[in-house]
C-alpha cells in the first residue's frame, strides 16, 4: 500500500482579494512553534487516532509513504530547518520510499539559500502560486509577488537541482482581458514548468472579493472581472495552448509533461489512502475521512495536550463512496470503467449516462465514460446531473 502525506501550513503573508481558504496573516515568531506541534503530532499520530476512535485499517500497518506535498498558506514561509525537521519526522515516524516531496511557495519567497536547503532536505518539486503574468491583475488581486519575481524564482530553483516545477495560473481576475490571457500564456509556456494548473476565480461569501462581487459593490475592482463566458473561454485557450506545448491534460484542471503528473494529487482523485497533518488538514483512510480545526493556536493546544484537534470525523458510507469515486473519477480525463461503477453499485446508470451522452456532456468509449472535452469547463454541472 501506498500512501500520502499531506502537510498544511496555513499561514500567508497578505491575504489574496479572492481567497477564500482558512489561513491567516501570522508574525514569523509563530512558524516555529507551529512546526513543532507538526512535528508532535506526526510523531504522535497512533496513539492521537486511537483516542480519538479513527481505526486505520490493517495495511497502513505496511504502508510505504510515497509523496509528501506541503501546502498552505504559504509553506516556504517557514525556516528551511523547520521545514527539514517535518520532513525527517515523518522518515522516522513512517516507512518511507518517497518518489515526489512538493513544496507549495511563492515566487517573491525564493532566495538562492532557500533553494538549496529544500532540495537538501529532499524536496523535488516546487508548486507555484504564479496565478498571472500581468502586473496590473496581481496587484489588483492582492498578491505580493510581481512578473519579474516568476522570471526570477524558477532559475534559482533549477539552479539548486528542484527542475520539477508546477505554476498555477487562475482564469477570471479582475482586470484580465483576452489579450493578457494569452500573454501569460505565452510566458508561462516559455518558461517550461514541467507541470500547469488553471482554474476558473470561484466568487462566493468566502473572500473579499467573491462578497463584493455579491453584494454588487466596487472595491477590489469586482467590477473589472471577466464574465463566465469569457473565462470559460480562457479555459479553453489553456488546453488548446498547452495542448500545442507538449503537456498532457490528465484532469480537469491540470496538465503535465509526460512523466510528470503530480503523484501526490492524484492519490485523492483516485481515493487512495492520505493522512493530513496540521491545522486544517484533512485524511481519508478508505473508510473514514476527518480533519483537524482550522484555527492555528486551537490546533497547537490539542497537540501540546495530548489530544487530536479533529473537529469532523465521519464514516464513509456506500453512497457517498459510489459518489465520490464517479465525481472523482470524471475529472480525470481518462474517464471512468462504468462496468466496475455499475458493479460496485449494483445498479445500471445506463439511461442517465445515455441522456447526458445525448446532450453532448459524456462521451462513451466501450466501457469508459468521460466528460466530453468542450463541456471540462461546465463540469460541476454535468456531475450534478449525473448524481441526481
Amino acid at each position: 500500500m501506498k500512501l500520502g502525506i499531506y502537510i498544511q501550513v496555513p499561514f500567508c503573508q497578505t491575504k489574496c482579494t479572492y481567497c477564500n481558504f482558512h489561513t491567516g496573516v501570522v508574525t514569523s515568531g509563530r512558524l516555529g512553534p507551529y512546526a513543532a506541534a507538526v512535528c508532535k503530532e506526526i510523531q504522535t499520530h497512533s496513539n492521537l487516532y486511537q483516542h480519538a476512535g479513527i481505526r486505520l485499517p490493517e495495511p497502513f500497518q505496511r504502508a510505504t509513504v510515497d509523496t509528501i506535498y506541503i501546502g498552505g498558506g504559504t509553506p516556504s514561509l517557514l525556516d528551511p530547518a523547520d521545514l527539514a525537521r517535518i520532513l525527517r519526522q515523518v522518515g522516522e515516524s513512517f516507512d518511507c520510499s518517497l518518489e515526489e516531496v512538493t513544496l507549495e511557495a511563492e515566487p517573491e519567497t525564493v532566495e538562492v539559500e532557500k533553494a538549496a536547503a529544500w532540495a537538501e532536505a529532499g524536496i523535488n518539486r516546487v508548486s507555484f502560486g504564479v496565478q498571472s503574468f500581468s502586473d496590473v491583475e496581481l496587484k489588483a488581486a492582492g498578491r505580493m509577488h510581481r512578473r519579474e519575481d516568476i522570471y526570477r524564482a524558477a532559475p534559482l530553483l533549477r539552479q539548486a537541482g528542484i527542475t520539477n516545477i508546477s505554476f498555477d495560473l487562475i482564469a477570471g481576475l479582475p482586470h484580465q482581458t483576452a489579450e493578457s490571457w494569452r500573454r501569460s500564456l505565452e510566458e508561462l509556456v516559455a518558461l517550461e514548468p514541467k507541470h500547469v494548473s488553471v482554474y476558473l476565480l470561484e466568487v462566493d461569501e468566502g473572500s473579499r472579493l467573491g462578497r463584493e462581487v455579491l453584494n454588487g459593490g466596487e472595491r477590489y475592482s469586482a467590477r473589472a472581472l471577466p464574465t463566465e463566458e469569457e473565462m470559460a473561454a480562457s479555459y479553453d485557450e489553456a488546453r488548446h495552448a498547452l495542448a500545442s506545448a507538449g503537456y498532457e491534460h490528465y484532469e480537469i484542471s491540470n496538465w503535465a509533461k509526460p512523466g510528470f503528473a503530480s503523484r501526490h494529487n492524484l492519490k485523492y482523485w483516485r481515493r487512495e489512502a492520505y493522512l493530513g497533518f496540521g491545522a486544517g488538514a484533512h485524511s481519508f483512510s478508505g473508510t473514514q475521512r476527518w480533519a483537524n480545526v482550522h484555527d492555528s493556536a486551537a490546533y497547537a493546544s490539542a497537540i501540546e495536550s495530548g489530544r487530536l484537534p479533529a473537529e469532523q470525523l465521519e464514516e464513509v458510507t456506500e453512497k457517498q463512496a459510489l459518489d465520490e469515486e464517479i465525481f472523482l473519477g470524471l475529472r480525470q480525463l481518462s474517464g471512468i470503467d462504468l462496468a466496475h461503477i455499475e458493479h460496485r453499485c449494483g445498479a445500471s446508470l445506463g439511461q442517465r449516462i445515455e441522456r447526458l451522452a445525448a446532450a453532448g456532456l459524456l462521451e462513451r468509449e466501450g466501457r469508459v465514460i468521460r466528460l466530453a472535452p468542450e463541456k471540462l469547463s461546465i463540469s460541476n454541472e454535468v456531475f450534478v446531473e449525473l448524481l441526481r
